[in-house]
């Protein structure tokens, strides 16, 4: 069976075609994003970008404002930090850096647009496996430590949820000529920041963390995100890149969450509430499955593994207008893993009803 290595969940619009349903009709548990609205401030916000004509213009190349928003949010200098379409744009640039120094390690299983973004440029790289045990969804130390020039780290790791200790990462910087780390879904863990490497990067310029605010504010079409590194760097970035990345909503989404402290903090403490009850509850109820055995999480999704192949379930479940995770695109995860993004109570229910309708 050939498998799509870059294959992602969230492919709503697609699922929905192939199930004659409106996309709004099915719940999805595929992708990571939070369930709730936006802000009715950034909704606004971005219907009076549209409506005042402020689109008409070019976008800002200098991503002067943005870049002072996150700079005072993180505490860190301007220069150090590029604005760009998503996380998965400044990974590309991210392993074109990599490539230079030979060698990257991708702990695996591991998110699957690292391959990608290396193979732009030709770069080598291979697989380093991670222990597929752990009981706990508190910070764990690294478990690994490969002997190559790169590392890629995501914190926390997609798709296990395991959380990554900042002391055991910090150690590894001093072992790699460049450390590439993904905190994508950091924002949306409760205890998260406490782990982030974002500071560490005024001393390291051996290191870059990139951010998403995609998934923090349920707006993956608009397409968030940035990287903190040293200034040299990003110029050498920013001479090769396409000259508008970002487009002007983005932007000024970016710039409103990131400027009202009081606005941003809700929503944290919003979304680290929902990750404690839900995560809670689907854990507990998805450990009442006698086959099935769910991994703590220390985000807001979870990884499970299942006594044997689960893709006819997931195929039933889709037919059923739910989607799951099918891990089979994670290196060294096979057809009896998958994965399920924390929804809304309700959705929640549902799923684990629906599964009840074909697992004891």
């Amino acid at each position: 069976m050939n498998i799509d290595f870059y294959n992602h969940g969230g492919n709503i619009d697609n699922e929905a075609r192939e199930l004659g349903v409106q996309p709004k009709n099915i719940i999805d548990a595929s992708a990571s994003i939070v369930p709730f609205k936006l802000p009715k401030k950034l909704s606004d916000n971005l219907i009076k970008t549209i409506k005042n004509g402020s689109i008409r213009s070019y976008p800002d190349r200098s991503f002067f404002e943005v870049k002072s928003a996150i700079s005072k949010w993180h505490n860190i200098d301007p220069s150090m930090i590029l604005p760009g379409n998503g996380a998965s744009e400044l990974f590309t640039w991210a392993a074109r850096d990599a490539s230079l120094y030979g060698m990257s390690s991708l702990p695996s299983p591991g998110f699957g647009d690292y391959q990608r973004a290396l193979r732009c440029w030709n770069a080598p790289y291979i697989h380093s496996p991670l222990p597929l045990a752990w009981n706990t969804k508190k910070p764990q130390p690294f478990p690994i430590d490969p002997k190559t020039k790169v590392l890629w780290i995501t914190n926390p790791h997609n798709p296990t949820g395991q959380l990554w200790s900042r002391s055991s990462l910090k150690s590894l910087l001093a072992s790699y000529e460049l450390v590439i780390c993904d905190e994508a879904f950091i924002s949306l863990t409760p205890g998260g920041e406490n782990q982030s490497l974002i500071d560490l990067t005024k001393k390291h310029s051996n290191l870059i963390v990139i951010r998403s605010l995609t998934k923090f504010l349920g707006i993956a079409g608009l397409r968030i995100g940035y990287a903190v590194t040293n200034s040299k760097r990003l110029l050498k970035w920013r001479e090769i890149r396409d000259p508008w990345p970002m487009n002007t909503l983005a932007i000024n989404a970016t710039n409103l969450i990131m400027k009202n402290s009081i606005l941003h903090k809700k929503r944290l403490n919003k979304i680290h509430k929902w990750v404690e009850e839900e995560g809670y509850w689907l854990h507990k109820n998805l450990s009442d499955f006698s086959t099935l055995k769910p991994l703590p999480s220390a985000t807001n999704f979870q990884l499970i593994k299942s006594n044997s192949s689960i893709l006819n379930i997931i195929e039933k479940l889709k037919k059923r207008g739910i989607l799951l995770r099918d891990c089979r695109s994670f290196i060294n995860l096979g057809e009896d893993w998958f994965r399920i993004s924390l929804l809304k109570r309700k959705q929640n229910i549902k799923i684990i009803n629906t599964l009840k309708n074909y697992i004891s």
